[in-house]
């Protein structure tokens, strides 16, 4: 087999060689694997316990509302979620055929490293970044708000500052200043007594999100642990909340006023038309985020070349159908203009038609609900991103201490510590609008890379075996491709800025540090193909 990645190689060479899939596997059995307990079914539950979360709880109602970037899809929201679900479904065949041939950790890093080259593969590395830990910043800040919600219910609150962000808890003081019916408003109110009241430290006000904090350092301490046992405890979570998903739509078939969904006031079904199926679309892909997450544990799989592609395929059309059918009664039985807000299963329910104590009830359930949700998305999303930095590790990109495996848990510890260190310092003061956009074009930059990769891999390394396969190629990959972009051209513009900043700050990390100590260029892996060749 070729070598390429010496001193004495072009820099043009460098960048595009890659590691073939032969290499992959010998790397795992020279240097150790992850152990291998996960089978079909652990899969699905990783895979729907990732995807069901912050999204269908938190994002849902701006994607039928809008708000001042977009316009809103009203009840049409639900051919939004089969818009998005096309296009993640075309990707997700993709990640199959990956996962199942590239039964390694690192997801979508693993699989442009193996078809499109070391400096793609660490643009897709540093951009899974913004889906895996950037993305758990703001489900850490949803699934604190929940809790807030849900301790309430009992009678139990702490304090405001000790219960939101900074920049929230600011704009709210502003606003009930300068405004008589923003301060009678009671989450207004509540924002702003965290400011008037927080404790100062060096004189400005000590504003922390302590829930939002405390469960990623839980979660984090679950996954040291192990990943069987963190997906035994993933398996419990996923099995609650889909009872509490369905408990939603079963008490909500009987609230339904079919009036909702074509009142003539209110724009009728579609409102704003397809722009506004397109805009939400765009907004309720972060609902999708997480199906992909699956295939960053292919290295603790069982039987990676048939269990992956089932665990990714089923997660996903296991959550479309909830998808479909929660949005479908949320906007029936209450008028989806009085949807926008951060909980709007518990603002339907508020707007409903029906016995007092049983929309009571449901609220109180649907509160736990959510909770239960976003920790499951918490604990898969913290399951992904250290083993996409083990991963990069393992091939010099990253500093080795990455790639350690604990002695006893045989989990890749220190990464899995200094990502819940990073996720929750930034959820203890960040604000959720930051992070949600930025985590959507990410994903589908990951998306759009995958797919080429497939039409890539399939062209240099015919032969290789495929346990799984995408249909009907070029002609699935190129959908996915041209779907994806279509959902990142539907994002506001600072979006594509701020996600061009972060790429610009990786290229800055990989020269200054990948480019010098990659063990491929260095020699160390072996069987590196020299992409100039293929």
């Amino acid at each position: 087999m070729s070598t390429a990645g010496r001193d004495a190689s072009p820099a043009a060479s460098r960048l595009l060689a890659r590691k073939s899939v032969a290499d992959f596997e010998a790397d795992i059995a020279q240097r150790g694997g992850l152990k291998r307990t996960l089978g079909k079914w652990h899969l699905t539950a990783l895979g729907v316990g990732a995807t069901i979360g912050a999204g269908i709880f938190a994002t849902t109602g701006t994607a039928i509302v809008g708000d001042a970037l977009r316009p809103g899809a009203g009840p049409a929201v639900v051919f939004s979620f089969f818009l998005t679900a096309v296009a993640c479904g075309f990707a997700a065949l993709c990640y199959a055929e990956f996962a199942a041939m590239v039964p390694v950790a690192g997801s979508a890093y693993t699989y442009a490293y193996a078809a499109l080259g070391e400096f793609v593969a660490w643009i897709i590395g540093w951009d899974l970044i913004i889906e895996y830990a950037v993305g758990n910043i703001g489900v850490a800040i949803g699934w604190a708000g929940y809790f807030r919600e849900l301790i309430n219910h009992f009678g139990l609150d702490l304090p405001p500052w000790l219960a939101t962000d900074y920049r929230s808890a600011h704009d709210a003081f502003v606003q009930a200043a300068g405004s008589t019916a923003a301060a009678a408003d009671p989450v207004t109110r509540y924002l702003a007594a965290a400011w008037a009241h927080a404790p100062h430290v060096f004189g400005l006000p000590f504003i922390v999100n302590l829930p939002a904090v405390a469960v990623v350092l839980v979660i984090t301490v679950i996954l040291v642990i192990g990943i069987k046992e963190s997906a035994n405890a993933n398996n419990a979570m996923v099995l609650l909340k889909v009872g509490i998903i369905l408990f939603f739509i079963a008490v909500g078939i009987f609230l339904i006023r079919p009036g909702n969904w074509t009142n003539p006031e209110l724009g009728g079904f579609a409102p704003n038309g397809v722009s506004g199926i397109g805009a939400a679309a765009a907004i309720i892909f972060f609902a999708y985020i997480g199906f992909d997450a699956v295939s960053t544990a292919a290295e603790e799989t069982k039987d990676p070349g048939r269990d992956m592609p089932f665990g990714i395929v089923m997660s996903l059309f296991v959550t479309t159908l909830l998808y479909i059918a929660i949005s479908i009664v949320m906007t029936g039985i209450a008028p989806w203009k009085q949807l926008g807000t951060a909980e709007p299963m518990i603002t339907a329910l508020q707007y409903a038609h029906g016995p007092p104590g049983l929309l009571n009830f449901s609220r109180l359930i649907i509160s736990l609900g959510a909770v239960l949700a976003m920790g499951s998305v918490l604990l898969v999303f913290q399951l992904g991103q250290p083993r996409i930095f083990f991963s990069m590790s393992r091939d010099g990109l990253l500093p080795p201490f990455l790639s350690k495996v604990h002695p006893k848990y045989r989990t890749p510890y220190v990464g899995t510590i200094l990502t819940g260190i990073f996720v929750a310092f930034f959820a203890a003061f960040a604000n959720i609008a930051e992070v949600v956009d930025l985590t959507n074009i990410g994903t589908l930059f990951a998306f759009v890379l995958v797919s080429i990769g497939v039409i890539v891999l399939r062209r240099t390394d015919p032969g290789r075996h495929r346990p799984f396969r995408v249909p009907w190629v070029p002609i699935t990959p190129l959908i996915s491709i041209v779907a994806c972009i279509y959902l990142m051209v539907e994002l506001p513009s600072i979006t594509w800025i701020r996600f061009g900043v972060w790429l610009v700050i990786g290229l800055v990390l990989y020269f200054a540090y990948g480019y010098r100590n990659s063990a491929l260029h260095r020699g160390v892996a072996p069987g590196v193909v020299d992409a100039s060749n293929s």
